[in-house]
């Protein structure tokens, strides 16, 4: 085997959501959830970092295409998130908190089968929801 490379992609989406317990009462999702349980919403400017690995190709010295992973990013994630509602409008995210724990956890389910056609392998993803919180995730459990 060769030498692997670890190469990254950023992608920016605007999505809104709302951290909302349907079990609990009101004043329980205010406690927990602070302002992210304003029942009117409220929004975020999304930083997506996706790193993939794998061995340059000879002839391109490529490990992947940046615009071809791009492309799949913005087809499999981003033009389903960005200016949408994540807790009506994200099919993938049905029936799950929209934390951005969970939604790190989704997007990954959303490309690893997808980066494989372009000959690399998903390693971690990075989700910025804001500048200083982010969640980041390797896959498996």
């Amino acid at each position: 085997m060769g030498k692997i490379v670890y190469i990254s992609r950023k992608e920016r989406f605007n999505a809104a959501h709302k951290l909302w317990n349907p079990n609990w009462d009101d004043a329980k999702n205010f406690n927990v959830f602070g302002k992210c349980a304003n029942k009117n919403w409220h929004g975020h400017n999304y930083e997506l970092h996706i790193t993939v690995k794998g061995e340059p190709n000879a002839d391109t010295g490529y490990c992947v295409d940046l615009k071809d992973l791009s492309k799949l990013i913005k087809e499999h994630v981003v033009e389903h998130l960005d200016h949408r509602n994540i807790n009506l409008d994200v099919p993938f995210m049905k029936g799950k908190m929209a934390s951005t724990e969970n939604l790190v956890i989704a997007i990954w389910e959303q490309l690893e089968d997808q980066i494989h056609i372009l000959g690399c392998t998903l390693h971690r993803i990075q989700l910025y929801e804001t500048e200083n919180n982010y969640a980041e995730y390797y896959g498996g459990s």
